[in-house]
């Protein structure tokens, strides 16, 4: 017999083995279930922890957004009260402290240039001898009617301000008393372009005075009262005015006001020669549209005006009668009557590019005027009065450059 026999014996007796071992396994049952238990409970209590924890997370976040709203909030009542000041006003003797909120800064929209109508037929692009900025140019001798240079001279285009010499002309055909006072009112107002005026309504000019400032500042209000205190009103103002026009030959030419503000005043560069003839031929046309400056008395204030051509203001032409002229749709337009090198001439040039191009254009005809045409130095066309290619034009710039034009 074994030695662990013995042992068996002396703790459990007689007892057979296969008891025993069923009493173990009873007893390792007993536990296990509780160990078991335990276990479960455990990762039972992880698992609610670890979702107790992922939504404390969660609520932590959602708390933070108006936190950092709030922080916003805080910023956008901070630049608030940067933009605030106080203000001490007086009201009924007491001094008060109030606070004034500043306004803030407001940015223009760009709003782009509308194009002219010279621009829209593409007359812009036309190339010429003399490398000018205007879509239309023609040059005559007064005394010959010869054609000197001419651009596009046909093209019928608004004419603005241009349109003041034929008001001036059925100004002075009327022979309506020349010191008669007139007055400005809510009529003359611009409701065609929304101009602005220097002569507030409830201003009284003489007729003279007012077709001074008309044909030499180009005044609007001026010219519109002109029209409406002719017999039968603006209405047949403009009737006397296509009527002159058709008298002078100028079979392209139409008005419809006296100021020139609709893009319905209409010519071309022909017809606007027939009318310069005709307008130099009377003196007080001459005399005011060639008159630098001149002060009126606007409702007990002195109101200084000024030419609106620069080369009057200059002095270094004889200009014997001219008027310019702009709207977006016509673009810079100038007439002139003037002597270059002993001859009297007669410019035009309508839809300029640019605010002073069309004062640069006569300067570059002056120049050319000045020098012999058939000079082949100067690298100037032999015929000038048609329309030359690029490589005519890049010549006359060339030779221009040194004197400054």
């Amino acid at each position: 017999m074994f030695r662990s026999d013995s042992i068996f014996s002396r703790f459990f007796g007689s007892t057979p083995l296969s008891a025993v071992a069923a009493a173990v396994l009873v007893s390792v049952s007993m536990v296990a279930v509780p160990v078991a238990e335990a276990a479960t409970k455990a990762a039972s209590t992880q698992k609610t922890t670890k979702k107790q924890a992922q939504s404390a997370k969660a609520e932590k976040k959602t708390a933070a957004k108006p936190v950092a709203k709030s922080s916003r909030n805080a910023k956008v009542a901070k630049s608030e009260a940067r933009s605030a000041r106080k203000v001490v006003v007086l009201k009924k003797g007491k001094r008060h402290v109030v606070v004034a909120q500043r306004a803030a800064p407001v940015r223009a929209a760009f709003t782009p240039s509308k194009p002219s109508l010279g621009e829209a037929m593409g007359l812009r692009d036309t190339d010429d001898a003399l490398a000018l900025r205007s879509s239309v140019a023609l040059v005559m001798d007064q005394n010959s009617n010869e054609v000197l240079f001419q651009k596009n001279a046909g093209a019928v285009l608004p004419i603005a301000s241009i349109t003041k010499l034929m008001t001036a002309l059925v100004v002075m055909d009327s022979r309506l008393p020349m010191d008669e006072v007139l007055t400005i009112t809510e009529e003359d107002r611009d409701t065609e372009k929304h101009s602005s005026s220097r002569l507030r309504f409830g201003t009284q000019l003489t007729r003279q005075e007012l077709l001074l400032l008309a044909l030499m500042s180009s005044e609007n209000r001026a010219a519109s009262a002109l029209g409406r205190h002719y017999p039968g009103g603006l209405p047949a103002f403009v009737q006397a005015m296509n009527r002159k026009a058709r008298e002078l030959g100028m079979n392209d030419s139409h008005f419809v006001d006296s100021s020139g503000l609709s893009s319905s005043n209409v010519s071309s560069a022909t017809d606007l020669v027939r009318m310069v003839n005709a307008a130099y031929r009377n003196p007080t046309i001459r005399e005011y549209s060639t008159q630098t400056e001149h002060e009126v008395n606007v409702l007990g204030r002195t109101q200084h005006y000024v030419s609106t051509n620069r080369l009057v203001r200059g002095g270094n032409w004889e200009i014997g009668l001219q008027k310019t002229g702009f709207i977006s749709e016509a673009g810079q337009c100038l007439v002139m009557q003037a002597r270059v090198h002993g001859r009297n001439v007669v410019m035009v040039f309508l839809d300029s590019a640019g605010k002073l191009s069309r004062f640069a254009d006569a300067n570059r005809v002056k120049d050319w005027l000045e020098h012999s045409p058939s000079s082949p130095q100067r690298g100037f066309p032999s015929s000038p009065n048609l329309t030359q290619g690029p490589g005519s034009a890049h010549a006359v710039l060339a030779s221009q450059q040194s004197r400054g034009i």
